[in-house]
């Protein structure tokens, strides 16, 4: 009898592990897929001319990511590395490099984010280095400190605060950094040539509305993979992070609708927006408040973005500062308000210490971009000459256009 049990417990062990493996494997090519859904977003918004450099940018990036974040960011976040052999490192089904897959597509996101925003006039090889900084140093370092608990600073948090800092699904972690990187970077490349005539801004129109909006279904779709499967494991599979997740988006979208006057470009960066913002209280909070969490994401996200394009120097192509580092931070925040018991929320979670949380995050993104890409644009320099900017990126860099006039 003892053992037949102890074969069934090895059986359902197995099982167990094997479903957990399926289960983070399918979460990491949903996320992966997101990765298109950056680069269509970006080749939709960007000049024509500027197209094959968007698509070119996420998928390099995401190389040099892979070895970044293999070699050096993952052992900095985990302190786990993988020179091991091949029969160790499959232990368990290779749960563990499943998992390494999964969160390098989170630590790849950074780059994305950051092109999006540096577009149409950024040099290719120094942003590629910039990548391999980012997400083998910067990231990490932030991703570490809350996600495994680097530096006693979450037990601090819980000491004096009550609880650890909550970021479930990474709007601050993930999010929230990549958009406070990629304000640093917006602002060392300065304006594009034309934004600003007599005085006056002027604003590029997007090139290609229904790529754009490719882009942005193939991130919504990816992102209940990027939120759900943050739980790592079958068991910890929650119906209520996907529908916090929905009803975030949907609060994004209409929010968008409204405060950007049926613009298409907005719409389909609202459902973003509340997605963005809904990540960290994914996992806390009531519908209703994922509701009101996304509906204030898409209204800050379309009136930081206007104000930026129309009011100050700040040339960021495709929002990303807004869209991810504001929204971000406003999701650190609102998972400390909405996961409260008494807005119906599980509670267990301290707002103080969302907000502490949330700043030393975009403290680490901007100090950390400020080296990294302070010292390239003085080694290397940053930005396409005015006449490879004029011809555009794609001919400038990749001696090709998007299309065949011939």
């Amino acid at each position: 009898m003892s053992d037949n049990l102890t074969q069934v417990q090895g059986v359902v062990q197995a099982l167990t592990q094997s479903s957990d493996t399926l289960f983070l494997l399918l979460g990491a090519i949903m996320v992966f897929l997101m990765h298109a859904g950056f680069a269509f977003l970006e080749v939709g918004t960007v000049r024509k001319k500027n197209q094959v450099n968007a698509l070119v940018k996420i998928l390099v990036d995401f190389g040099v990511s892979t070895i970044a974040y293999f070699f050096i960011g993952y052992w900095l976040a985990y302190g786990s590395t993988f020179f091991a052999d091949a029969e160790t490192l499959s232990a368990g089904n290779g749960y563990e490099l499943v998992k390494f897959f999964f969160l390098l597509t989170f630590a790849a996101a950074i780059p994305a984010i950051v092109s999006g925003g540096i577009a149409e006039r950024a040099r290719f090889y120094p942003v590629l280095i910039a990548t391999f900084f980012i997400v083998g140093l910067i990231y990490p370092l932030f991703e570490g400190i809350i996600w495994n608990g680097n530096f006693h600073v979450q037990q601090w948090f819980e000491q004096h605060l009550g609880h650890p800092f909550h970021d479930f699904a990474g709007s601050v972690v993930v999010h929230g950094v990549g958009g406070w990187i990629a304000l640093v970077a917006v602002i060392f490349l300065g304006m594009r040539h034309g934004r600003v005539r007599a005085g006056k801004h002027t604003n590029f129109a997007p090139s290609n509305i229904p790529f754009l909006a490719l882009g942005a279904w193939i991130l919504s779709v990816g992102w209940f993979g990027f939120n759900v499967m943050s739980a790592q494991s079958i068991n910890g599979i929650s119906g209520l992070v996907a529908m916090n997740s929905l009803m975030a988006m949907v609060g994004g979208i209409l929010a968008a609708l409204i405060a950007g006057k049926n613009d298409p470009g907005f719409i389909h960066n609202g459902p973003l927006a509340g997605l963005v913002a809904v990540c960290a209280g994914s996992d806390l909070m009531h519908p209703l408040g994922a509701l009101v969490t996304g509906v204030l994401a898409g209204v800050l996200f379309v009136r930081a973005f206007t104000f930026l394009q129309n009011k100050t120097r700040i040339d960021d192509v495709l929002g990303v500062w807004p869209l991810h580092g504001l929204c971000g931070a406003w999701g650190g925040v609102a998972a400390g308000i909405f996961g409260q018991q008494s807005l119906g929320g599980l509670g267990g979670i301290s707002l103080m210490t969302q907000i502490l949380g949330t700043c030393l995050g975009i403290l680490i993104a901007l100090a950390g971009a400020f080296i990294v890409y302070g010292l390239l644009n003085q080694i290397t320099g940053l930005r396409l000459s005015q006449e490879d900017e004029f011809n555009g990126a794609d001919l400038a860099i990749h001696k090709i256009s998007s299309t065949n006039e011939e």
